[in-house]
């Protein structure tokens, strides 16, 4: 075991707070708990920085990129005639490893140092309440253990897929050359950005969906990426399940689909979902089931338990990077309250309270086209026995919008709660339509009446103006 410990504290292995996880929600639990007085260790047996930093976020979105500024190009006459070559793949996979550190995280090991953040290197197990085993060393928390472990891609059982080596999203972010041709199992956020880069890259792609493309999304959302990745020469196979999997003495990979087709290509990623990691954290000491989710309350701390918490992908509330990083800010801070004996502001938007995950979860999806969404679903909604009405209007006919790209495509849907007239959902799909997901986000979680958006004035000419495009197409009060 190499152990990294970068403070001189008498007993190195007592602490308030223990972290099993460096990733971003481990690195946050601890930075709150360290400012909030109390001192702070994170184990990590990988990267410091996690999956987000090295194999997920962050890789995709530079990946994704040069081919999203490309088509903006050429999307503005005048812009368009200077972009007159395909991407450079090597200076696009370049750009990765910058953004990567090409793998080391000498930078975050930097970070955790100068916040007063010990860090240990290793596979940490629970082996007792408020007790973490390291190798052959044993760390006691006088206050709380948090499991940000984070998750794994889910690997489905299909014959032969094991046995044909398939790619998740790591190898899939972390490659070195595009392949040729790319069969792509899933349809969810993950299967639809790596298709986007791929074929940006000059990757023949196929897509496998069991169902719709996007199917937690508006089923608008799914379309519209669905028929842009048509359009830019991928299939989209609709309806199908993989029966068996071969990868033959040549490298080739061909899938077999339960309505008798066979697709043929040189690599093949699964992009079914995700599993938590915490089959060997030693959740049987806190009489958890190895390998499962953990149920947490508003504060992450664990159901039944006075001193274990779980943020970030392994409670299952919200896969998300920013979501995890919300449930950690949370989290150390209430950790920090409970230790000085403070009162707990753990109700509904308080300061201790991750409420934002069951109304107002922001989600952008960096496809072509974009799809930023927040809050409820439509039929969400109606399911939660909401009396809702929805609200869509074409982005193309916003005067921002048409300066911004010729030609520019997209929809907007806003779902308004009929009874308390707030916004309860909000979808949009189009080039960029990210940089409005957060005024969305703000009107969602303020619940802010309609009868007062009419007052938030949108500049001319921007993309801003859907805003008051929806309220006219909803309609304004008596």
């Amino acid at each position: 075991m190499d152990t990294d410990t970068q403070s001189g504290a008498a007993d190195a292995t007592a602490y308030d707070v223990i972290v099993i996880g460096a990733g971003p929600v481990g690195e946050n639990v601890a930075d709150r708990a360290v400012r909030g007085g109390l001192k702070a260790l994170v184990v990590e047996k990988e990267l410091v920085g996690g999956e987000c930093s090295y194999w997920a976020c962050i890789p995709s979105k530079a990946l994704l990129r040069s081919g999203s500024a490309l088509r903006a190009a050429r999307a503005v006459p005048g812009a368009r005639e200077a972009a007159t070559g395909d991407l450079d793949v090597s200076a696009v996979l370049a750009r990765r490893d910058s953004y990567v550190s090409d793998w080391s995280d000498e930078g975050q090991v930097k970070w955790l140092s100068g916040a007063g953040i010990d860090l240990v290197r290793g596979h940490a197990r629970l082996t007792g309440e408020r007790e973490v085993t390291v190798g052959d060393t044993t760390y006691a928390a006088r206050v709380a253990v948090v499991v940000a472990t984070g998750s794994a891609a889910l690997l489905p059982d299909i014959p032969g897929l094991a046995d044909a080596s398939p790619w998740t999203s790591r190898e899939a972010t972390a490659v070195k050359s595009i392949p040729e041709s790319i069969t792509i199992i899933g349809g969810g956020v993950v299967a639809v950005e790596i298709a986007t880069a791929y074929t940006d890259l000059g990757a023949k792609v196929t897509l496998l969906v069991r169902s719709r493309v996007l199917g937690g999304f508006e089923e608008f959302a799914g379309k519209a990426v669905a028929d842009a990745l048509r359009s830019r020469g991928a299939e989209v196979i609709l309806g199908t399940s993989p029966s068996s999997v071969n990868r033959d003495a040549a490298g080739r990979v061909a899938v077999s689909l339960d309505d008798g087709r066979v697709v043929e290509s040189a690599e093949l990623l699964v992009a079914t979902g995700r599993v938590p990691r915490t089959d060997d954290v030693g959740l049987e000491v806190a009489g958890l089931e190895p390998g499962s989710w953990i149920d947490v309350d508003d504060t992450m701390l664990v159901r039944g338990s006075d001193w274990l918490y779980a943020a970030g992908d392994v409670n299952h509330r919200a896969l998300l990077t920013h979501q995890g990083k919300y449930q950690a800010r949370a989290a150390g801070d209430a950790i920090a309250a409970r230790a000085a004996g403070r009162a707990l502001d753990d109700g509904p938007w308080g300061t201790h309270a991750a409420t934002a995950d069951h109304v107002a979860v922001p989600q952008l999806v960096y496809s072509d086209p974009e799809v930023a969404a927040v809050g409820l679903t439509s039929a969400a909604a109606e399911k939660q026995g909401l009396r809702v009405r929805s609200v869509d209007v074409p982005i193309g006919k916003v005067s921002g919008a048409s300066l911004h790209a010729e030609g520019y495509e997209g929809t907007a849907r806003m779902v308004v709660d009929e009874e308390r007239g707030v916004i309860v959902g909000f979808t949009m799909v189009g080039p960029d339509v990210g940089e409005l997901l957060h005024s969305a986000t703000i009107a969602v979680v303020g619940e802010v009446p309609l009868s007062r958006l009419w007052h938030a004035v949108p500049s001319f000419p921007t993309m801003s103006e859907l805003w008051l495009r929806l309220l006219e197409a909803y309609g304004r009060p008596e």
